[in-house]
This record gives structure tokens, C-alpha cells and sequence, in this order.
């Protein structure tokens, strides 16, 4: 958030910066009462925890609280998300454009609108947790996962998926998938190296039409065209996706 940001670059206080973060959703909490009677402020607070909890995850109505029922829950979920305050990522067949035609209503996960406020809400450790050496290790993860869907939210143009498979042996999952260009690329946000990223090399090999991935990561740009991957610092998670694309068009690798 902005005003949390410039309450940093003016005091150099993470501190003062937090504060901001637990104003700003002191006031979300307090602005819960005016969706009376469609749903119950508890169950939106209850929800909106359980969502900056659950980064990264699939979510299930019925493991966002105790207490509610699943349409109780899933009012609670579509309030915060025509809000904006947290984004709906459904999984899709990468199969053809547009993305949304074969995006499920039963399979999803879900981002908070802000980074910051995700880490006010998941009550994180900070002697713990920002002493840990990047944004890949904090929070198992989930951060950097935020970080990049955050972006990718404005690269896109607001609608982002990702790419699910259930199967009765198996199973597997691709964080994000952009469309660039006309072309789908899926990406993860990982540590590991690409030997590794068994998600990303099943997704490239039963969708063709994805020409290459893209990985996230603290590690330095590497291109491996025999792989149909490319690592990409995190920090190029906005130019990377951009749909318009521009001077670094990564999709032309």
C-alpha cells in the first residue's frame, strides 16, 4: 500500500510502515457492518484471515472458518473479491485462448490485494521471518508467490489463472499462467533448480501450444531453450508478464 510505503521512505521505520498496515485493515474490518444483512461482519473477518493464510493453496469454503456454512462462506468470499480486496484465480485449460472460457468455478486460490497486508493478517514472526535470506523463504514461500501474483494482476489486466491437474495417481499445479502476445506461458515462483520443476516440464509437454515457462526466482537470467524454460528474477515479474509486452519481451526467447 502506498501510504504504508511512504511511511518508510519518511520515518526508515518497518515499524511505522506495519502500523499503516494494521490501520488500513482496522478500517476494512470497520467498513463490515455496512454489508449487513447480506453477510455477517465475524464471517468477512473471518474470511479475509483465513484467505492471507492460504496463499498459494486451493481454496475450500469449508476450511475458511468454523461455524459457517459453505454459502455463508462463499458470500463472504465474492463480497471481498467484487471489493478487490482479495483476487479469485481460477484454474484453466492452458489448451486455447481466452483463458476464462475453461476457468472452474470449484477449483481456485486466491490473492490479497496487497503484500503488506498479507503479512499484517498471517500475524507473521518478524524476528523470524524477515531475518530469513529472500522473499522465497519467508512465509514457506507464499510471499513471493503473492509478490508476483500482485503483479501479474496489473501486467494482465486484473484477470489471472493458473493451471491445475487431478489426476487419480498424481497430481500437479503450475502457480500462474500469462498470456502474452496471444501466447501462454505458465509460470512458477520457485527456489529450486529446473530439474526440479516436474509441474512446469508435465504442463509443456501435454500443452504444446505453450511454447515456454517462466520461473521466478532469486537466481540470476538463464535461458535453457532445450528445456523450454527461462529463469527470471523476481523483480521482472511486472515487465516479464506484461501483456503489451515492450523493450523486454522475454516471450521472443
Amino acid at each position: 500500500m502506498p501510504e504504508s510505503v511512504k511511511a518508510y521512505v519518511e520515518t526508515g521505520s518497518m515499524q511505522e510502515s506495519f502500523e499503516v498496515q494494521s490501520e488500513i485493515c482496522d478500517t476494512y474490518r470497520l467498513d463490515f457492518s455496512k454489508y449487513r444483512p447480506q453477510a455477517d461482519k465475524h464471517c468477512l473477518n473471518t474470511v479475509l484471515t483465513s484467505v492471507a493464510q492460504s496463499v498459494g493453496q486451493q481454496i475450500k469454503y469449508s476450511r475458511l472458518g468454523e461455524g459457517y456454512s459453505n454459502p455463508t462462506m462463499k458470500k463472504a468470499f465474492d463480497l471481498h473479491s467484487l471489493a478487490r480486496v482479495i483476487t479469485r484465480i481460477p484454474s484453466v485449460n492452458p489448451s486455447g485462448l481466452p483463458l476464462g472460457d475453461s476457468a472452474s468455478a470449484k477449483i481456485f486460490k486466491a490473492l490479497m490485494v496487497d503484500i503488506g497486508l498479507m503479512r499484517y493478517l498471517t500475524g507473521m514472526p518478524m524476528d523470524v521471518e524477515y531475518h530469513k535470506p529472500n522473499l522465497l523463504n519467508i512465509y514457506r514461500g507464499a510471499m513471493a508467490e503473492q509478490y508476483v501474483g500482485q503483479e501479474m494482476v496489473v501486467s494482465q489486466n486484473k484477470d489471472i489463472y493458473y493451471w491445475s491437474r487431478r489426476a487419480k495417481s498424481s497430481s500437479a499445479e503450475v502457480d500462474y499462467l500469462a498470456v502474452i502476445k496471444g501466447k501462454i506461458f505458465p509460470i512458477e515462483v520457485k527456489s529450486g533448480s529446473s530439474g526440479r520443476l516436474k509441474s512446469m516440464h508435465l504442463c509443456l509437454h501435454h500443452y504444446p501450444n505453450c511454447r515456454k515457462g517462466f520461473v521466478f526466482s532469486t537466481r540470476s537470467y538463464a535461458d535453457l531453450p532445450e528445456q523450454k524454460i527461462t529463469f527470471i528474477p523476481l523483480y521482472f515479474a511486472f515487465s516479464a508478464t506484461y501483456a503489451g509486452q515492450g523493450s523486454n519481451d522475454y516471450s521472443k526467447i
